[in-house]
């Protein structure tokens, strides 16, 4: 059995990976970018993403292939996997990184530390006037995964009022006060003072905060994206900035992505962007999950039982642990 594992991991956690393995001499420890066609024709396992998803069509053997991303873009395309293969992502990697990332900023913009930080930069000594509470707000988080848990039990230990949007409502976990499927979305939105996203990008996400919902917000609502740029109509919430009608808004994904230089959004009032970087490796503890989650699924794959995280191919989203 040939097992490629393209993530940089530390020794630390390549050891942890071998230990799982039933022959330790299956692994090949190869960075995306230097797999070539070769190793991929001998691969029956692919512990990790590659360069390109379009390299899959060099797989001769392919079983599985499990992504270090919780995001599934590029791999559910039909036809791209071989039929047999099973997909599975790294959902519950990126909760505690990305969750932190977006409350980190829901406070920089509340407490209007982004227009102190350009102050000091200038050595100006100027008060900006009144700023906003975090307790006894409304949080909308739309999206409940991993992501999106994490942080509704933030918000929640905060003070606040939390109301989740699922896609398929089930049981209400307790982070949140409320629970609704997407269709009560429009009825939500002028309530919402933060608007809080972590969406995969698929079809079904395209826009869902569109000119018309951005429209519903209320001046003093921050919105926060962490998940697909594709999930906002850009320019309307560019507009949106521009005209005061919300308070803000904390992107780490646009779209487009990168987001060129030139692009109105750089400088719209209350926006703070950053490039795609409250998940990645960027916090040590998300790459030992991703180890941890890819040697537990190596040893259940190797003994026959099911994957954790297997991917719906239609969807692009995993039925999680």
């Amino acid at each position: 059995m040939k097992i490629l594992v393209t993530p940089p991991f530390t020794e630390e956690q390549k050891k942890q990976i071998l230990s799982a393995a039933a022959d330790p001499r299956d692994l090949q420890f190869c960075l995306k970018k230097d797999i070539t066609p070769a190793l991929l024709k001998e691969a029956e396992v692919i512990l990790g993403n590659l360069e390109n998803p379009d390299q899959l069509q060099y797989t001769e053997h392919l079983q599985w292939i499990q992504l270090n991303n919780a995001g599934t873009e590029g791999y559910c395309i039909p036809g791209r996997l071989p039929e047999t293969a099973v997909l599975t992502n790294a959902t519950g990697a990126y909760g505690l990184a990305i969750s932190e990332h977006m409350l980190a900023c829901l406070f920089l913009l509340r407490k209007k530390l982004d227009l102190y930080y350009v102050n000091q930069l200038q050595c100006r000594w100027k008060s900006e006037g009144h700023v906003g509470v975090i307790q006894g707000t409304t949080a909308l988080i739309i999206g409940l995964g991993d992501i999106g848990t994490a942080f509704a039990a933030k918000m929640k230990a905060l003070g606040c009022h939390t109301i989740g949007i699922k896609r398929r409502v089930g049981e209400k976990p307790s982070c949140v006060d409320e629970l609704y499927g997407m269709e009560a979305l429009d009825s939500l939105l002028p309530g919402a003072d933060v608007v809080a996203m972590s969406l995969p990008g698929n079809p079904s996400t395209y826009h869902i905060l569109n000119r018309e919902r951005i429209a519903l917000l209320s001046p003093g609502t921050i919105v926060l994206n962490a998940g697909r740029g594709t999930a906002i109509d850009t320019d309307a919430l560019c507009e949106a900035l521009y005209a005061g009608k919300i308070a803000g808004a904390a992107l780490d994904v646009t779209d487009p992505e990168p987001l060129p230089a030139d692009h109105p959004l750089w400088k719209a009032p209350g926006a703070v962007i950053t490039p795609h970087i409250s998940g990645g490796y960027a916090l040590p503890e998300t790459l030992q999950k991703i180890a941890e989650i890819f040697a537990e699924n190596l040893k259940r794959y190797q003994s026959g039982e099911p994957l954790m995280n297997v991917v719906d191919p239609e969807t692009g989203y995993s039925s999680g642990k």
